[in-house]
């Protein structure tokens, strides 16, 4: 399972929700950064709405979805109770 971080330098919402998700101790997953001034296409869509969340798993042909933008004042462990649900749905998907 793939996290993806859309972010960009000097962004400390960006900053804090990566300090966060790298804290997280239950879940198992691989944390992507996408500095979005890489990219037109990637700054183009999220100049204004960063830090955007995804979640992707290439071994499991699951495209790239969208997470809810978590609030900056979430800890770490409401961070993780919001992704274990997201990342549960999807393992509960992958065995239908």
């Amino acid at each position: 399972m793939r996290l993806i971080l859309y972010s960009k330098p000097g962004c400390h919402l960006c900053e804090g929700l990566q300090e966060k998700l790298e804290k997280i101790p239950n879940l198992s997953f691989e944390l992507e950064i996408r500095d979005i001034t890489t990219r037109d296409e990637w700054f183009g869509a999220y100049q204004y709405e960063v830090p955007v969340l995804y979640l992707s798993d290439t071994e499991k042909d699951i495209a790239e979805q969208p997470l809810p933008r978590p609030s900056p004042r979430a800890t770490v462990q409401q961070l993780e109770q919001m992704l274990s649900k997201y990342i549960s749905n999807n393992q509960k998907n992958d065995a239908e």
